[in-house]
């Protein structure tokens, strides 16, 4: 493939126009920046610096035949997953495009100064995110346009004392995050990222994201010859003590030695020594100053595309990464100049949340109020006048959520497993997902509304309902339907090995959601106008 030139935005300057300059040279961090950018939590160095490289691959050929267009965000979307191993990491990133694409950070904590044309967005827990543009004839009462998705992925997360001892060798005690399939993490390059509390030499305390590229852990298989029924009966580990990775055999003086992060005077072992010098060295402070940590495993092998004809993506984290950028990107590109955003009549909105593997009952979560109270904060902000309770219910009624989350593709060698008559394919578009029993939150003018949309803009669309036989898994879509009461369509890229610790969907499919999302933001007032329902 022909190399291509890509520019790593490290710190805004005033000589040139951020925004236009990421837009036509999409992202790439070398592993030493990557590395200083986690550690800061900011942007170090004042210079753009350049990189000659080429869309990731599974295979180390030089073929330009295959050079991806260049409307194409697939590159992009690599680089997105390469750089979010956790919702943190994930959130940062997101920031980072957002203030070179001109959105202004807020804080939840102080007061908003908004304005009609401007474009905003905030965080919380840096693992979940709203951003939003208002158009520049919004007025009172207008809807909110919102698509929602998620930052998390099933994982193994460490334990608050992780240390662990057998037979000679030192292991990290995990605990399973969401429904994965823990089978697939067995004899896989593994490592560590997440966050860290730093404590200062002035006694505060700052976070700090941490990476660590290499491969660190491993969660070895027993051998054939010790498990002779494996491959007939199955392969049946015991989560609790089977899914416990190797961190090494350690040096001599450090094998029996712990550090307890919790308080510097307790006895109790809580993490290696070994470990904790491995994160200090990464953050670049002492293990005495780690105040805590919130770690995830990772695995180590980078997004890239792959298939005969690079049409795939294999990627771990698709569900919901995938969804999450294609709706970040949709938002910035739907409102690149104010010129976007001039005849606008509504608020165009992405809203990323945590823990949905887990039900999203937490304040970082789609379960807690953050939208709810967003639309209403922002509402009254741009009130001439305070926004009467009658006036906000009018927002909700005239607004509408694309609940973006991966859906089921159908399996080839297990076809059996969907509905005969609704077998979503790869490459064929976004996935529209019924179910009669509210498991998604699409409603027959929902579907109608969103299939508009893709008609206009001459886009694939397929459907997808569970057989009734089977069990149906849900989405934050019935969370935001019925807690903020706002119209909503579930939908969502399809995909294979969902929840696996490597997952595949189609290359294409990116950029249909992509522009279904950016189609959604432009041309969905006018579409919506257009059916009366409950007159």
């Amino acid at each position: 493939m022909a190399a291509t030139f890509r520019i790593c935005y490290l710190k805004p300057s005033p000589l040139l126009d951020t925004s236009s300059v990421l837009r036509n040279f999409p992202r790439f961090l070398s592993t030493g920046v990557n590395r200083k950018f986690n550690r800061r939590l900011g942007y170090n160095g004042e210079r753009y610096r350049f990189y000659n490289v080429s869309p990731a691959r599974c295979d180390s050929s030089n073929d330009s035949s295959s050079k991806e267009p260049s409307q194409s965000i697939v590159p992009d979307l690599l680089d997105y997953l390469n750089e979010s191993w956790t919702p943190f990491h994930a959130t940062v990133e997101a920031k980072r495009q957002l203030i070179a694409s001109g959105f202004q950070l807020l804080n939840e904590n102080e007061e908003w100064n908004l304005k009609a044309g401007g474009r905003y967005f905030f965080t919380r827990n840096m693992s979940s995110l709203v951003a939003f543009s208002v158009g520049g004839r919004y007025a009172s009462g207008n809807g909110f346009h919102v698509i929602a998705a998620h930052t998390d992925s099933p994982c193994l997360k460490l334990k608050p004392k992780s240390s662990s001892s057998k037979g000679g060798y030192l292991m990290v005690s995990v605990q399973t995050y969401g429904a994965g399939l823990w089978h697939t993490w067995f004899d896989r390059d593994l490592s560590l990222a997440g966050r860290v509390i730093v404590r200062g030499e002035d006694g505060s305390f700052s976070q700090s994201l941490v990476k660590i590229e290499r491969p660190l852990l491993r969660v070895p298989t027993l051998a054939i010859h010790l498990d002779r029924t494996a491959n007939t009966d199955g392969f049946k580990p015991n989560f609790e003590s089977h899914l416990i990775p190797l961190l090494g055999t350690g040096p001599k003086k450090a094998s029996s030695k712990t550090v307890d992060i919790d308080n510097e005077s307790s006895q109790k072992e809580a993490h290696h020594l070994l470990l904790m010098q491995i994160l200090a060295s990464e953050i670049g402070c002492k293990v005495q100053d780690i105040a805590d940590i919130e770690l995830n495993v990772c695995d180590t092998q980078p997004s890239c595309l792959g298939g005969a004809n690079e049409e795939f993506i294999f990627s771990g984290r698709l569900d919901n990464l995938a969804s999450s950028f294609c709706a970040l990107r949709a938002l910035i590109d739907s409102c690149a100049s104010s010129e976007d955003l001039e005849n606008g009549d509504a608020i165009r909105m992405v809203a990323l949340f945590d823990n949905e593997e887990v039900g999203s009952d937490s304040y970082q979560g789609a379960g807690a109020p953050t939208m709810f109270e967003a639309i209403r904060r922002i509402s009254s902000s741009l009130g001439q006048h305070p926004v009467r309770e009658c006036g906000f219910s009018q927002t909700i009624r005239n607004s509408f959520l694309v609940s973006a989350d991966m859906a089921h593709g159908v399996h080839p060698n297990y076809m059996d497993k969907h509905e005969e008559n609704h077998r979503p394919m790869l490459q064929k578009g976004l996935v529209i997902k019924h179910n009669a029993n509210q498991r998604y939150a699409t409603s027959g003018v929902t579907s109608f509304l969103f299939k508009e949309v893709a008609k206009v803009h001459d886009l694939p669309i397929q459907e997808f309902v569970v057989r009734n036989d089977m069990g149906c898994g849900s989405t934050i879509g019935p969370i935001l339907a019925s807690g903020v009461g706002i119209r909503t369509v579930d939908c969502g890229i399809p995909q294979l090995s969902m929840h696996s610790v490597r997952e595949i969907c189609g290359k294409e499919d990116v950029d249909i959601a992509y522009r279904h999302f950016k189609a959604f933001y432009q041309t969905f007032s006018s579409i919506d106008k257009k059916l009366n329902v409950d007159s």
